[in-house]
């Protein structure tokens, strides 16, 4: 169920159509509630400006867009995966946009080449194992986890998430599809047990024995790490002498419909700015896009690695063809 995070009375006056103040930004979020919050709660104690902002997930906020069409109040979507960004801007409801701030400061390979969303946060997808069962040295690649040694000692989770299926379309663009769909192959005659439901869950799994090694977004094990710091598990950077670390994002576009554009593109490239980066990526453990800002110490600390420049966009054309490959593949 969608939360309108306003009194009621003012969610009244959100959603009627009568003019709203002109220092105002409407925003559509699939970043969680106290993942945005301090931000916003700062940014208007810095500028006045009020934001009204609705949280839910990625799907249902897009269907929202689309039934809405000119009618909808929402001045800013903020969601996470390129593949769900690039689903916004080829449906329609982001506008290009101009800036040469947010150019500045958001790299090229993690913002749409036609200036629709830009990343605001970049996550790593990576290996996390058993620092009781493996040593450093037997991993290398993605793609070797689907060498036989491995049998029986991998964990996933499933592949009806988002992030798992941009994981694989970018080895489509790396291998091509027949050596893309081996790959994954491979991952499913060696898993342990059925995919999980979320990274933590295969984490855990690895923690408890069941398996070995896993694939997580980093801030999933930056979670864990925090809560218990003897778990036995470590992060690995894969194909490093190859494609790199698969990085996705979560970012921002201004609403094709927007009744406060200008708001709305000076709030995005407070996001995008040194000011702000560090907390909006701190929050949640990740990256930050701009390349001025350090991340977090704890994130820092997990080493540095060389990320795969393939521009975050590729991801969205070949999802859907992602999705079939995995399903032929057997990957649930």
């Amino acid at each position: 169920m969608l939360r309108l995070l306003l009194p009621a009375a003012a969610a009244v006056v959100l959603f009627a159509p009568v003019a709203a103040a002109a220092e105002e930004v409407v925003v559509y979020s699939a970043r969680n509630e106290h993942l945005i919050k301090p931000l916003f709660d700062r940014y208007t104690a810095e500028t006045g400006v009020e934001i009204s902002y609705i949280t839910d997930k990625e799907g249902p906020l897009l269907q929202r867009l689309n039934a809405e069409g000119k009618r909808t109040p929402a001045d800013l979507l903020i969601t996470v995966d390129a593949g769900n960004l690039w689903q916004a801007a080829e449906t329609g409801v982001l506008a290009e946009t101009d800036s040469a701030v947010l150019e500045t400061n958001v790299p090229a390979g993690l913002r749409d080449p036609q200036s629709r969303w830009f990343g605001l946060s970049r996550r790593a997808r990576t290996i996390v194992y058993s620092t009781e069962r493996v040593g450093p040295g037997e991993l290398s690649t993605y793609e070797d986890l689907a060498d036989p040694k491995w049998k029986g000692r991998l964990c996933l989770r499933t592949s009806k998430k988002v992030y798992n299926q941009s994981l694989v379309a970018t080895l489509i663009a790396r291998l091509g599809e027949e050596k893309a769909e081996q790959v994954v192959r491979g991952w499913v005659d060696n898993l342990a047990a059925p995919p999980f439901s979320n990274d933590t869950k295969a984490m855990e799994a690895v923690a408890a024995g069941l398996c070995d090694v896993t694939i997580v977004n980093t801030y999933y094990f930056g979670r864990l790490q925090k809560d218990q710091p003897d778990i036995g598990l470590a992060l690995f950077w894969p194909n490093q002498d190859s494609s790199g670390v698969h990085i996705n994002v979560s970012g921002a576009g201004i609403t094709r419909y927007a009744k406060h554009p200008e708001a709305a593109l000076r709030l995005l490239e407070w996001l995008s700015s040194v000011d702000a980066q560090g907390d909006f990526a701190g929050l949640n453990m990740e990256y930050p896009v701009n390349p001025a800002v350090a991340p977090d110490p704890a994130v820092a600390a997990w080493g540095t690695f060389k990320a795969d420049e393939l521009n975050v966009t590729e991801a969205g054309p070949l999802q859907s063809q992602a999705i079939m490959l995995m399903d032929r593949a057997g990957y649930q």
